[in-house]
């Protein structure tokens, strides 16, 4: 099982993370698009990520947004496989 980040640990990662926020031991961030099909387009480009992290985000449409939770369920809260995923995340457009 993936170790529990310290909250000063967590302040430290998200700093280097400005389109996402830290809100109750879970990263988020949403993306806006242009329509519903952009929206989708963005979620298919996280499938292959996601799958080689083994680390998959909780992602949330609502036709042209899209709002994606990441945390460590099974450590109950944030590790760093969640900032990991969130560094990779913030590269795909």
């Amino acid at each position: 099982m993936a170790k529990l980040l310290t909250e000063a640990e967590i302040q430290e990662q998200a700093s280097y993370l400005s389109d996402w926020t830290v809100e109750e031991s879970k990263l988020q961030a949403t993306r806006t698009f242009k329509d519903f099909i952009q929206a989708i387009e963005f979620v298919n480009k996280l499938v292959k990520p996601a799958e080689s992290a083994g680390h998959h985000p909780d992602i949330e449409i609502s036709y042209n947004k899209v709002k994606i939770t990441l945390t460590t369920h099974d450590a109950g809260g944030l590790t760093q496989k969640d900032f990991d995923v969130a560094r990779v995340i913030s590269q795909i457009n």
